[in-house]
């Protein structure tokens, strides 16, 4: 029987999309016959104190001698060479988007980061981008060849098709709140919406960046907005699931995406779709299901979301042909098949 180790750094229940990829790619390989081996590194990661690095490579040490190790780019991307050098094992990296590339870095974080994943990548024997947006970057940019990555998209369940709220419309937006996700232009953006009838939720973590957050809230409090838009932290899948059938519009104005598996969620669940042309996004959603703007362009946001809340019958088609491409998503099993045969090669 095949198997491999996987490691990832922190809680691997955690709700963000890299773990839910790691805890779906960990399920669907069990499911094609793989031994998968989890492996817990520090939770420091993607900045990691000195004694986590060392911590890091202790782990890795434990693997036995030529096994295939897949580590998470949130931990692998921030590993010193120290941590690598000397390995006798096959590393595989999975690499959802650079670190380099997280919104609110310095010029001066950001070229660390960028040099340390460069580093740390010329171990790996593979690399497993999850979108080929990744992929390009990886090659263009941190001189990974072409012939050893491999492009695995998050699968995507089925979903019931969404039903929506009218008379008032419901917008639903899935993301933890951080700088990336670009909630702030989000509220301002339904701060110049106002005067139509809206509702709107906000569903993800409120712990992974308490400044945000408190900023957010600030925010909607100045823009007369708490009654209208519901932040509700982390909630179950089943009460995600539910948001999705309510919703008629699903908005996120990220400013960079590695992929965005919430808006694969939301095209399975036959939802119009309102985000920005941001790294991946372009890739992931199609044109008829979309309407994109330029990152940070508030007026923009809001004047794409008031065409959608002000004409149903484009929202209607944009809902239809959200609803076909949805169909024709990857499932997890097709995610793992990618991954399993970058293993055996």
């Amino acid at each position: 029987m095949p198997e491999v180790w996987f490691a990832v750094p922190g809680d691997p229940e955690t709700l963000t999309g890299g773990y839910i990829y790691a805890k779906r790619l960990t399920a669907a390989l069990r499911a094609l016959g793989w031994t998968i081996h989890p492996l817990a590194l520090p939770d420091g990661f993607p900045r990691p104190a000195p004694e986590e690095l060392v911590g890091a490579q202790r782990v890795l040490r434990k693997v036995p001698a030529g096994a295939t190790v897949l580590i998470d780019g949130l931990a692998y991307g921030a590993f010193t060479p120290a941590v690598l050098a000397g390995l006798d094992l096959n590393v595989v990296a999975l690499v959802h988007h650079p670190l380099a590339l997280e919104t609110g870095l310095t010029p001066g974080e950001a070229e660390v980061f960028a040099r340390r994943e460069r580093e740390a990548l010329r171990f790996a024997r593979a690399v497993i981008a999850t979108s080929p947006h990744t992929a390009a970057v990886l090659a263009a940019d941190y001189g990974v060849p072409e012939a050893e990555l491999s492009v695995a998209l998050p699968g995507t369940d089925p979903r019931a098709r969404a039903q929506g709220t009218r008379p008032t419309s419901s917008l639903l937006t899935v993301a933890t709140v951080t700088p990336r996700k670009g909630h702030d232009i989000l509220v301002a953006a339904l701060a110049e919406i106002a005067d139509l009838a809206w509702t709107s939720t906000i569903a993800g973590s409120l712990d992974r960046a308490p400044a945000t957050v408190a900023a957010l809230r600030a925010q909607i409090g100045r823009c007369g907005l708490a009654d209208r838009i519901v932040l509700t932290g982390e909630i179950s899948d089943e009460a995600l699931k539910r948001l999705y059938i309510s919703a008629d519009i699903f908005v996120l104005p990220s400013r960079y995406e590695g992929y965005g598996m919430v808006f694969a969620d939301a095209l399975a669940g036959g939802l119009p779709i309102v985000a920005c042309a941001a790294g991946a996004v372009v890739d992931t959603v199609p044109a008829d299901a979309a309407i994109l703007v330029p990152t940070d362009d508030i007026q923009a946001l809001a004047a794409a979301l008031r065409g959608l809340l002000t004409d149903c019958d484009k929202r209607q088609r944009m809902a239809d042909a959200a609803w076909s491409a949805g169909q024709a998503l990857p499932r997890w099993n097709d995610t793992a098949a990618v991954v399993a045969k970058a293993f055996q090669a």
